[in-house]
């Protein structure tokens, strides 16, 4: 008997993909597996009776923050980029009907490669290769953030202007709906940021967002190193580039972190011999973009403060027995994650960004 994952129900899923996949074959029951990545939404793969394989997404089962985990807002994204040839997974359907697993869920085509989800992934690699995934990554955000959003159907997908200032009010009023504890040092870290990002220019740069950019969110092919595709666009939005490149700083990892190192996602991968600096990474992506990054205070304090608030609502899904996949589990350091960004946040704040994620 086929083994059901929690977060489906795979006898109505089998009917929905026999009714809306082009060319799956419903010979034999779908069978199903949690991809182990996923921390927000969650990702199963799931092969026909051919053996094609597809990967569906859908919301946490618990605590979803209001406007959080919108697949419609994630496939209407990837089906954008898509369409301009932007390295992401081929998106081949949409479920707005909760009756048929019990949440919203889209599908998209499964992409075979390599992902770089630990350190004893990133010890396999020479140094020449960790250096061609350095480069990588870098030039493919700069590519996402140079793609004219009309061209891609998503000139509406949200409103640039005043983005960093909202980003700021909405994970203020996430923490208050997800926090677990009275944390003073995070009421201080948002208050900083109400008051700083209220002096910032109207005019900032503006592009696609995608809010989460970091090396276990990417498929490498396991040959040449290439991006074969981008995942998790759940966050993304239309903002300010600097804001995503402030989010790949605080993701990256050197040999000499202390608070980065308590942040329990993509820990110590970067540190090794080949892989950039955050010095690197910021020098390469400026002379790519020919943008300045005069906020990237601001914008690494708004990162820390953002992925703390995440980690929160991980950390309550974890107490509540409702997290699924990677942090899943009563012993999940995801709790102690939301300190060490908030104090990162404020040490930002005090010495500047990257001397503080360097400390």
């Amino acid at each position: 008997m086929t083994t059901e994952p929690a977060g489906l129900r795979l006898g109505p899923l089998q009917q929905w993909f026999t009714d809306n996949i082009e060319g799956f074959d419903s010979s034999a029951p779908i069978v199903a597996d949690l991809l182990a990545g996923g921390r927000s939404n969650v990702s199963y793969r799931l092969a026909d009776a051919s053996g094609r394989s597809y990967v569906l997404r859908r919301p946490p089962l618990g605590h979803v923050m209001p406007s959080a985990h919108d697949m419609l807002r994630e496939h209407r994204v990837l089906s954008g980029l898509n369409s301009v040839a932007y390295p992401t997974p081929r998106t081949l359907g949409l479920c707005d009907d909760e009756s048929v697993i019990g949440a919203k869920f889209m599908v998209m085509d499964f992409v075979d490669g390599r992902v770089i989800a630990d350190r004893d992934d990133a010890a396999t690699l020479t140094p020449g290769q960790a250096e061609t995934i350095s480069r990588n990554l870098v030039h493919t955000l700069a590519q996402l953030h140079q793609v004219n959003p009309e061209a891609a159907g998503l000139q509406e997908l949200g409103r640039p202007q005043g983005y960093l200032q909202r980003q700021a009010k909405r994970w203020g009023e996430q923490w208050e709906l997800t926090k677990t504890r009275e944390l003073p040092e995070i009421n201080e870290l948002h208050a900083w940021l109400t008051e700083q990002l209220s002096h910032l220019p109207a005019d900032l740069p503006t592009s696609i967002v995608h809010g989460d950019y970091r090396i276990d969110n990417v498929i490498l092919d396991a040959t040449t190193f290439d991006i074969k595709a981008v995942l998790d666009w759940e966050m993304s939005t239309l903002g300010d580039p600097i804001s995503d490149l402030a989010i790949t700083l605080v993701y990256w990892s050197q040999a000499t972190d202390t608070l980065r190192a308590a942040i329990p996602v993509a820990e110590h991968v970067t540190e090794g011999p080949g892989f950039w600096t955050r010095e690197q990474v910021l020098t390469e992506y400026l002379a790519v973009t020919g943008l300045n990054a005069d906020h990237l205070d601001e914008c690494v304090a708004l990162a820390c403060f953002k992925l703390a608030v995440i980690m929160e609502s991980i950390h309550k899904r974890n107490l509540e027995g409702l997290q699924l996949g990677a942090a899943s589990g009563t012993d999940s350091p995801m709790g102690e994650a939301t300190v060490a960004l908030t104090k990162l946040g404020l040490a930002t704040i005090s010495h500047g960004a990257i001397p503080a994620l360097n400390s």
